[in-house]
Parts: C-alpha cells; structure tokens; sequence
C-alpha cells in the first residue's frame, strides 16, 4: 500500500509538471516569439539537461545508421512538427483548450495501433474514441464554445500535435529503439532537432536572440524545457518501475492540471461546453486505456 502509494504521489507530481508546460507556452508566444525559434532553444536546454543525466549514467547516444533513423523519426514526431503545431497554436487559442486536446493522444493511438497491427479491435476502447471526438465537436460547434468562433479554424492545427504523439508511439512500439534506452533515445533526438532547427530557425526570421534582457516569455521557455526533461526523465523511470499502462495514466493529470494552471497564471475563464468537452475528454481517456495494474512490490531500478 506504501509502495503504491509513493508512486501515486509522483505520477501526480509529473502531470501537475507536465500540465504546467501549457501554459508556459502560451506565455513563451506571449511577446512575439515563433515556433522555430523556440523549439530551437527548448532543444538547447534539454540537450543539456539529459545530457549531463547522461554523463552521470555513462551512457551516450550512439550514432550509427540504425539509431539515426530513431533520431530523425522521434526528433520529427516528437519535437518538431507538434512543437510547430503547438506553437502556433497558442499564439491564437487559450491554454486550456491546448491542454484539453493533448488528451486525444491515447485516443487517436488507437487508430494508429490497430493500422500498424500493434493492437487489437475492442469495443469500449472504440467508445472511448468516440467519446473524444464529441469532445471536439462541443469545443469547434456551439458558437459559445471558443472565446472567438473563428479560434476554431485552429483547432485542426492543435491537433496535429497529439496526432504525431501517437504516431511517435507507435512507430517505436513497432520498430522498436535500436537498442537505445529512453534516456539515450531522447537525448540523441533531441541533438538532432537541434542541428536540424537551428539553420530553420535562422533562414525563417524566428531566431531569438539569447541575450538579455530576458522577460516573462522567455522565463517560461527555460522554465518548460526544464519541466519536459525533469518530468520526461521521471516517466521513464515510472515506466521501468511500474509498467507503461500504470504510467500512461499521467494523460489524466496533464490535462486536468493544464486547464487548472491556465486558470490559475493566465486567469481564463471558459463555458460550459468547454467544460463539458473536457468531461467527455476524461471518459474517453477511461475507456480507450487499459486499466492500470501495479506489479509486486520489487526493487525499483536506476533510471
């Protein structure tokens, strides 16, 4: 019972973290600053941050063809394109909405999985699939969804982001990590999205000059890289010692936490749909994820 919960206790701690992230980006946006820009340095700070994790592991990504490949395919789905996606994103739509459409992720893997031939047909699961696309239907129809009816032509490109979370998942789920542990994988991907963004960011206009002085905006940037390796760092570590259908159950806390925050450090106020869609959103997390099972008690790993 200790045991269990102890790791409650942190995978609480990791959504509050996690779900912090969501607002710091609507910040990030607040002054002007662009996606590319952006996602260049967020991948500075976590290259540092996981790196010096992995100079105290000993453990170095490994570059070769095979790891490449998992660079270049997790850098794209998983920092790239939804870091466009959210970017620009958040520059028009309120952070709780942002964070109520993360919660798609496991819905829209499904789909992906039984594409892929990673998993099985299962009714209720498509329940909870339907469940998220009411929700998005509540946030695009009603005209007192949105703060404007015209955010909802938005909506499409915020959803390209948890699109390529599934996919991301998935695609190593199939083909699995070269032999790369989480650490290393992440690490290396995120180096690789650091030489690819950098002449991008550059040739586009939407570098951001590191100098000071630094504001808010920029506060939140450094402040989300570091909660994303922090928090990324601690999920492996769940992974490996609760299971990753125990630790998948952090989409719940992202998304409550990320609307609770937004209205706690931007003071937003949402309708009734919004709210509603949010419910929706929850069920469908419920139905379309395994129910979650703690193994015997056994001695935790290192990370």
């Amino acid at each position: 019972m200790a045991d269990r919960l102890r790791l409650t206790a942190i995978l609480v701690a990791m959504g509050a973290g996690w779900g912090l992230s969501v607002p710091l980006g609507k910040l990030a946006v607040s002054t002007g600053h662009q996606p590319f820009g952006l996602i260049f340095w967020e991948k500075v700070i976590v290259v540092t941050v996981l790196g010096a994790v992995c100079l105290a592991r000993g453990r170095w990504p490994v570059f070769g063809r095979a790891t490449l490949g998992r660079y270049l395919m997790v850098a794209a789905l998983g920092t790239i394109l939804p870091g466009w996606a959210y970017y620009y994103s958040a520059q028009h739509l309120p952070a709780g909405v942002l964070a109520i459409l993360l919660s798609t992720v496991p819905m829209m893997a499904f789909p992906v999985a039984l594409a892929l031939g990673n998993d099985t047909f299962r009714l209720i699961r498509l329940g909870g699939l339907v469940c998220g696309m009411a929700g998005i239907v509540l946030l695009i129809g009603p005209e007192a969804s949105l703060p404007d009816p015209a955010m909802a032509a938005i909506i499409p490109v915020a959803l390209i982001a948890p699109f390529c979370y599934a996919c991301e998942g998935n695609a190593i789920a199939r083909w699995g990590t070269a032999g790369l542990d989480p650490i290393q994988l992440i690490t290396g991907a995120s180096l690789v999205g650091l030489v690819v963004m950098l002449p991008v960011a550059v040739l586009s206009g939407q570098w951001i000059d590191p100098r000071p002085p630094w504001g808010v905006a920029e506060g939140a940037l450094v402040l989300s890289a570091l909660a994303h390796a922090v928090v990324y760092s601690g999920y492996v570590w769940m992974v490996g010692r609760a299971g990753s259908v125990f630790a998948a159950q952090v989409s719940y806390l992202v998304t409550g936490f990320g609307v609770l925050w937004s209205v706690a450090l931007l003071a937003e106020v949402y309708s009734g749909y919004v709210w509603a869609a949010l419910g929706l959103m929850i069920l469908g997390l419920a139905l379309v994820q395994p129910r979650p099972r703690l193994p015997p008690v056994t001695t935790p790993s290192a990370p």
